[in-house]
């Protein structure tokens, strides 16, 4: 009979030292480099904003693609990966989404269908692995 008591004392003393020894602290992300301002031609940074762009145009339900127009500040900070904040203005483009080339797109110049946006991308990188994240997106129209 002293079994099955034995059993949920040992599985209760489990979960109270599980709970009591989380510690918040031990989940946040600690940077091991100060936030520096960086170039926006750097590689990585524009595989980052490259990323970021495409996750935009998967998200939106805009009929077009948008693209580039201007970077603005990039700042870069070192944590567990290596990770880019990027101010940049996009605008919608001439190509649709359901086309497959998009290389030759540019900025859409009827008036009608002309729309600009300023993100503020924060992309998670491992460029060595190929591996990007976009962490954060805040976008507003401009």
């Amino acid at each position: 009979m002293t079994r099955p008591h034995g059993s949920s004392l040992l599985l209760f003393t489990i979960l109270v030292a599980l709970v009591a020894s989380t510690d918040p602290e031990k989940n946040r992300l600690k940077a091991w480099r100060e936030l520096n301002i960086i170039s926006a031609s750097n590689a990585n940074v524009r595989q980052c904003l490259w990323f970021a762009l495409q996750e935009y145009n998967k998200e939106s339900e805009d009929k077009y693609v948008f693209q580039v127009v201007k970077i603005g500040q990039v700042k870069m900070q070192v944590t567990d990966r290596l990770v880019y904040f990027i101010d940049v203005e996009i605008a919608r483009s001439n190509c649709r989404k359901l086309s497959d080339n998009n290389e030759n797109c540019i900025v859409q110049e009827n008036i009608k269908l002309e729309k600009r946006v300023m993100c503020s991308f924060v992309v998670g990188a491992l460029p060595w692995n190929g591996e990007f994240v976009v962490m954060k997106k805040e976008c507003a129209d401009a």
